[in-house]
C-alpha cells in the first residue's frame, strides 16, 4: 500500500473490546443458549422492560433523525444531577466525549497523565492527536505519584478514573477533591464516574455527583446508560461541567450523534430508577461468591467498586491459558494479559452465569 497515513498512528494499538458471544459460536461450535458472556461488563439482567416497549413504539420513526437538541434528555439528567442543560453534553457512550476532549484540547505539543493501568481509550484518543502518554507507576490513583508526574510533565489533561476499568478499585470523594485542587486550572481533569453506581452503593465515600465538581471550570464529570442501565447496545453517554467548556467540545460533536431509538430509551431510563437498584443489589449479593471463591483457593483479586471483579494470578496460573480454556467452554472473561498483568476481568453475572463459571474455572485451575 503506497497511502501515507498520520504518523501518530504508528503508535497506536487497536483497542480489543470483548469477544461476542457470535465469535465462540463460530469458532467453537457452541450453541448460542450455552455461551455465558462475562467480558464487557453488560448488565446481566439485561435492560428495563420498558425500553423494550419504547424500542417497539418508536420503530416506526427510525427513518427520522433525532432531535438534535436532545432537550428532554438532558432536562432529564439536570433534574437527576441538579445542573443547567448547558451544562451536559451527549455522545455516542461516554467514550465519544472522551475523543471530543481530545480533538479540543490535544496536539503534538501536549500530554496527558493517568494511572499504570486504566482504560485503554484515554491513551488511544491522545496518541491520535499525536499527545505524549504520561502513566502512573500503579493502578491505583495515588496523590503523591499523580502529583510527582504532575510537576514533572504539567499535562493538559489529567483522567482519573473511578471506580478504574479494568482494575475496579475506586478513589474516595475527598481524594479526588484534593488531587483535582492540588493541580492548575490550566490542565482539564477528566473524571469518568462509568460505574459510579456501584461505587456509591458499596461505600458512600466514594460517591461522586456531577454537581459535587461543577465548581471547577477545568472539571469534566463522564457518566454513561451502558452499565447499571443496561442500555450498552444503545451507546448513550454524558459529559457534565461547567458551561463555558460544554460549549468549546460542542464545536467537536457531529450532528446527530446518537440514533433516534437510543435517544427515546435513554430518555426513559432515566424516568425509574428502580431498575438501577435492582441490577446493583443483585451484583451486591452475587459478588460476594467470587470473593469467597477467591479466598477459598487462594486466589488475589482487587477490593472491586464496578459490576466485575478482577483476579490477579501467581505462576503457575497464567491468565491467558484460563481465558482460552474458559472459550472453548462457551464462558467468555476479559483477559488482562495486554494490560501487562497476570490477571482476568469477570463481570460479575446472574446466579446461574456465574454458577457455570465457577464449575469450569474450578475444572481448569484444578
Amino acid at each position: 500500500m503506497n497511502i501515507e497515513f498520520n504518523k501518530a498512528l504508528k503508535g497506536i494499538k487497536i483497542y480489543e473490546a470483548g469477544k461476542p458471544i457470535e465469535l465462540v459460536v463460530r469458532e467453537y461450535g457452541i450453541a448460542p443458549k450455552d455461551v455465558v458472556k462475562l467480558a464487557s461488563n453488560e448488565n446481566p439482567i439485561g435492560t428495563n422492560p420498558a425500553i423494550s416497549k419504547v424500542i417497539r413504539s418508536h420503530a416506526d420513526i427510525a427513518h427520522l433523525y433525532p432531535d438534535d437538541s436532545m432537550f428532554e434528555l438532558k432536562a432529564a439528567l439536570a433534574k437527576k444531577y441538579q445542573v443547567e442543560d448547558t451544562n451536559i453534553i451527549i455522545g455516542a457512550g461516554s467514550d465519544q466525549v472522551l475523543e471530543f476532549i481530545s480533538r479540543a484540547v490535544l496536539d503534538e505539543n501536549a500530554s496527558v497523565l493517568m494511572s499504570g493501568v486504566t482504560f485503554a481509550m484515554y491513551e488511544i484518543y491522545a496518541k491520535q492527536m499525536g499527545a505524549k502518554v504520561y502513566k502512573t507507576m500503579s493502578h491505583e490513583h495515588k496523590f503523591e505519584e499523580f502529583m510527582e508526574a504532575y510537576n514533572m510533565y504539567r499535562p493538559k489533561v489529567v483522567y482519573i478514573c473511578t471506580p478504574n476499568n479494568p482494575t475496579g478499585d475506586a478513589t474516595s470523594k475527598a481524594d479526588v477533591i484534593r488531587l483535582i485542587e492540588a493541580m492548575g486550572d490550566d490542565t482539564l481533569i477528566v473524571v469518568d464516574g462509568a460505574y459510579m453506581e456501584y461505587a456509591a452503593a458499596k461505600d458512600e465515600k466514594y460517591r461522586i455527583a456531577p454537581n459535587d465538581l461543577l465548581g471547577y471550570d477545568n472539571v469534566i464529570y463522564l457518566g454513561t446508560f451502558s452499565k447499571a442501565h443496561g442500555l450498552g447496545g444503545m451507546r448513550v453517554g454524558y459529559g457534565i461541567a461547567q458551561a463555558p467548556l460544554i460549549k468549546e467540545l460542542y464545536k467537536m460533536r457531529p450532528p446527530f450523534n446518537i440514533t433516534t431509538l437510543s435517544l427515546r430509551v435513554a430518555i426513559e431510563a432515566t424516568k425509574d430508577e428502580t431498575f438501577v437498584q435492582e441490577s446493583v443489589a443483585l451484583h451486591q449479593e452475587q459478588i460476594k461468591r467470587y470473593e469467597a471463591f477467591a479466598e477459598e483457593n487462594g486466589i488475589r483479586y482487587i477490593d472491586s467498586y464496578t459490576n466485575f471483579i478482577t483476579y490477579l494470578f501467581d505462576d503457575p496460573l497464567n491468565s491467558s491459558y484460563i481465558s482460552e480454556e474458559l472459550l472453548k467452554r462457551g464462558v467468555i472473561i476479559r483477559d488482562l494479559a495486554s494490560y501487562g498483568m497476570n490477571a482476568v476481568r469477570i463481570t460479575v453475572g446472574t446466579e446461574a452465569q456465574n454458577s457455570t463459571f465457577f464449575r469450569h474455572f474450578s475444572e481448569i485451575i484444578a
